[in-house]
């Protein structure tokens, strides 16, 4: 058993721990930080003081800190001494892998401040377990990665010889085609494997589990843990993530989508196919076998071919939400029974199978069939009343999700007397929270909320429409695409635009295919994500047009000195959305106002935040959709830096320097 970390300051009693740690952190920031450089920030210490309260009176607490303010210092302070304070380790929940290596990787943050502070601070990733290789898969899928590559069979079988954790950040260049094959699945057995507690996902929790101060986890894998922790404890087992003291929520207005994810059950068609294919395949398999798995395609097939025609075409979300009839719901019944009956005669008769199929494999497939029945199930019980569902443009699946999120939150989190953060740029709307609290079912929580530390008002400048023509939409589409190539001209490009949906996208590139520009323009759909941003950062004359990046990209200097909105981001018929927007309306209030508004002016603040990434940054944002005059007028300012100069697009335009205001 290991040593309990020793305190990070003197206090006498428990009840000091509060004051000393106030101290303690006004020492830090005041003293300490400024003798390695760091400047000293008023929003950053006062979030500081903020979470620390929020912290040791065990709170549900929402921190919004703006752009700048190094919010991550502010918690990770609370959160290291806390930990050493409780005995037990804080969860730090982040939105991405590419997160929690920033915090807890080499020359992380957390790196940084141990090496200020003069601390050991015993810090390790909770990462999603897909970013793990699973042994037994690696070993079938050999022939499939040696028939791609010589080369990189070779590099994998020497990695394996040497990784203890089998983590995919240890072989970067390993491409998805290959890690979907080697990478650990949810949807294999764990519990008939011959690696069963001796595989790398178990060295890694093994590595974790022992952790003192921090547990940096993934919004995903904190979800899991929660859902399932309860269950694993009831039936002797070890739940995914050890006990812990607190959770602090890095970029918390994220938390919905994993949560619901988490909870939720999905059916993924081509599992079904290939279920069928390989058993179709064995070699004198008994007449009623095939019947089974014949009855099984017809209503497999029906099922999904019903349920593409029931989605409701919607380019703005990768989440189609569903128009659900009877015929649908007796299609997923009759698909049900006929996964019923495979199950049972795999079941019965597994002996008759296993010389033709691995048991691991027939594992496998029970695990998905008993997955699917769950979900179908869920969906024609009560006529879906009970569940959220949508299909994944994606992979066509359906995801089938409990309605009642809130209320799971509040049973297996909140009322659990513990303190809980959520923490981001994005949290309230003028600092009103109302939304997310509304989201999550919080019951009063307290709040903080600072701008950002950046000098906004000499640092950027806001073009909004001073009145746009009565003409009808295709002729405003056109007028709009001249002004946005006059605005790209006169910026020299390093731009970027903003749009609702990739359909949007293609129209914009349409109607540009006329004009001759001087710089290269990068659409958001002809390239992979990752490397158009990559290109758009490293190539500074060049114009990035997309609808996903609104957030999580970081673009700072001279690439990126004009953000273009083409589109508010109003939201789509998401139907996660769709339920809050319902909810709404019981409780009597208008959906729009109380759902549709705080959710664009969110993801406005959002993309608006993708312009000033560090002091030294300048810029302009332009509007292109009206705003003045209009219902939502005051949420789009409120959404705007604050502090920044506003005038119109038209002075812009009629700049007779033909240049963009200088600032």
């Amino acid at each position: 058993m290991s040593t309990r970390q020793k305190a990070i300051f003197d206090y006498d009693k428990k009840e000091e721990f509060p004051v000393k740690l106030a101290e303690w952190i006004g020492d830090v920031f005041y003293d300490i930080l400024p003798e390695h450089g760091y400047e000293v920030r008023e929003e950053q210490i006062f979030t500081a003081f903020q979470l620390a309260d929020a912290v040791c009176n065990k709170k549900v607490h929402l921190a919004e800190a703006g752009l700048g303010t190094g919010k991550t210092f502010a918690y990770l302070l609370t959160a290291i001494a806390y930990a050493r304070f409780s005995g037990k380790p804080v969860v730090i929940a982040c939105a991405s892998t590419a997160l929690q290596e920033q915090l807890a990787g080499p020359k992380g943050d957390i790196q940084s401040l141990s090496h200020i502070l003069g601390l050991e601070i015993d810090a390790r990733m909770a990462k999603d377990p897909r970013q793990y290789i699973c042994d037994v898969r690696a070993d079938e899928s050999r022939s499939l990665f040696t028939e791609k590559s010589n080369t990189m069979s070779n590099e994998i079988d020497e990695w394996l010889k040497k990784t203890n954790r089998g983590e995919r950040s240890e072989m970067p260049l390993v491409p998805d085609r290959i890690w979907k094959h080697i990478g650990w699945n949810e949807s294999m057995s764990c519990e008939m494997c011959f690696s069963r507690g001796y595989c790398k996902l178990i060295k890694a929790r093994e590595h974790y589990r022992p952790t003192q101060d921090l547990i940096i986890a993934d919004h995903g894998t904190f979800f899991h843990d929660l859902w399932t922790r309860d269950e694993a404890i009831a039936d002797g087992k070890l739940p995914i993530l050890p006990n812990y003291s607190a959770v602090i929520f890095d970029e918390g207005h994220k938390v919905i989508l994993p949560a619901a994810i988490q909870a939720g059950q999905q059916i993924v068609k081509e599992d079904i196919d290939n279920i069928i294919i390989t058993i179709e395949e064995i070699q004198g398999a008994r007449e009623s076998l095939i019947s089974i798995v014949g009855d099984l395609e017809e209503a497999s097939s029906d099922f999904f071919k019903k349920l593409n025609n029931c989605g409701i075409k919607d380019e703005t979300s990768n989440r189609l939400a569903l128009q659900i009839d009877n015929t649908l719901l007796k299609a997923g019944e009759t698909f049900h029974k006929a996964l019923d009956h495979l199950l049972l005669e795999i079941q019965i008769e597994q002996e008759l199978y296993i010389e033709a199929l691995p048991s691991s494999l027939l594992k496998t497939y029970e695990t998905q069939i008993e997955r699917a029945m769950i979900a179908l199930s869920r969906f024609f019980r009560n006529k879906s009343k009970d569940v959220i569902t949508w299909v994944d443009q994606l992979d066509g699946s359906l995801w089938v999700v409990p309605r009642n999120l809130s209320k799971m939150l509040d049973l297996h989190l909140f009322q659990k007397d513990l303190p809980v953060v959520f923490t981001s740029a994005t949290l309230s709307n003028e600092g009103d929270f109302s939304y997310f609290t509304r989201t999550l079912g919080l019951k009063n929580p307290t709040s903080s909320t600072v701008g950002s530390s950046f000098d906004i008002e000499n640092q950027v400048v806001i073009y909004l429409p001073q009145y746009l023509s009565n003409n009808n939409e295709d002729v405003r589409f056109s007028l709009n695409v001249k002004k946005l190539v006059s605005l790209l001209k006169q910026n020299d490009g390093r731009a970027l635009v903003l749009t609702n949906s990739l359909d949007e996208v293609r129209k914009i590139r349409r109607e540009l295919a006329d004009y001759q520009l001087p710089f290269e323009v990068l659409w958001e759909d002809k390239g992979e994500r990752g490397y158009l941003v990559q290109k758009f950062r490293d190539e500074v004359s060049t114009v990035l047009i997309g609808a996903n990046f609104w957030e999580g990209i970081d673009v700072p200097g001279e690439a990126l000195t004009l953000l273009i909105v083409w589109q508010l981001p109003f939201p789509s018929l998401d139907p996660l959305i769709e339920v809050q927007r319902k909810e709404a309306m019981v409780e009597g209030l208008d959906p729009m106002k109380t759902v549709d508004y705080p959710e664009m002016g969110l993801k406005l603040k959002q993309g608006c935040g993708r312009l000033i990434r560090t002091e030294n940054d300048r810029g302009s944002i332009v509007i292109m959709e009206s705003v003045i005059g209009e219902p939502w007028e005051k949420v789009v300012m409120g959404a705007l830096p604050s502090g920044a100069r506003v005038t119109t697009i038209e002075d812009l335009l009629h700049n007779t320097e033909g240049q963009l205001i200088k600032i």
